[in-house]
């Protein structure tokens, strides 16, 4: 094809992409409407986008909730969209993406900090004082070396995991006191200070949806909910370049 005959097309090729571009916001609009019609109880939709199946949008709301939908919103389902040629889980990834927290952005001062080896590699865990999958975790993670450690307070399980977490927080040396608890069942003396420190974990934990402990969050920003045993551990901080 000769340069001018391309050209010519252009206006074409263009006027095709405007309309396609037109088309699939009039069908976010339609999906947005007939939702809020006929789901008034569900949340604000944050966001409709097209999925690699024709015809099934995906449907966010609450900032990281996924559901799925036809093109008129006649149906709505919930589940996990796998691409089974490529073993992908493609539900999961997206939530994975959505949910990623930028290390960088931590408010470290919230946190008190555990310095093994050289700390060159960097870890983030939420922890209650009275979860037993905690204490599991920090007995494994002593085996791990070469490694900074922010530990966050973030105590959901009972009242008595607010009392304990402020003992902590408002001990001279936090790091052992929390660890004197966790590895050795050493209850953390009564002490009083500031503990609005606490307060904006539980904040911080609820903007991101952190519902467990403990919940691990890595320095590519990557998260683990549950505990892991020193070798996964050391598989994904090995992988973070």
């Amino acid at each position: 094809m000769k340069w001018k005959e391309m050209n010519a097309l252009k206006p074409l090729l263009f006027g095709a992409l405007a309309l396609t571009s037109l088309a699939s916001l009039g069908q976010e609009a339609t999906i947005r409407k007939n939702i809020a019609e006929r789901i008034p109880q569900l949340q604000k939709v944050d966001e409709v986008s097209k999925t690699p199946v024709a015809g099934v949008y995906e449907v966010r709301v609450n900032g990281t909730d996924i559901f799925y939908t036809d093109a008129e919103a006649n149906y709505l389902f919930q589940g996990n969209l796998i691409d089974i040629r490529q073993r992908r889980n493609l539900t999961e990834e997206r939530i994975d993406k959505l949910t990623a927290i930028d290390f960088s952005a931590l408010p470290l001062k919230d946190a008190f900090t555990v310095v093994r080896g050289n700390g060159k590699r960097k870890l983030a865990v939420f922890e209650d004082p009275n979860c037993g999958y905690c204490k599991r975790f920090e007995r494994d993670l002593e085996k791990i070396t070469n490694v900074t450690i922010h530990t966050f307070l973030y105590p959901i399980l009972s009242p008595d995991s607010s009392e304990k977490s402020k003992n902590i927080w408002c001990a001279k040396d936090k790091a052992k006191t929390w660890q004197d608890w966790m590895l050795h069942e050493q209850p953390p003396a009564s002490a009083s200070c500031d503990t609005s420190a606490l307060a904006r974990n539980m904040e911080l934990g609820r903007k991101h949806k952190i519902t467990g402990t403990p919940t691990l969050i890595f320095a590519d920003g990557s998260r683990v909910p549950g505990a892991l045993n020193p070798q996964q551990i050391e598989k994904l901080l090995s992988e973070i370049k």
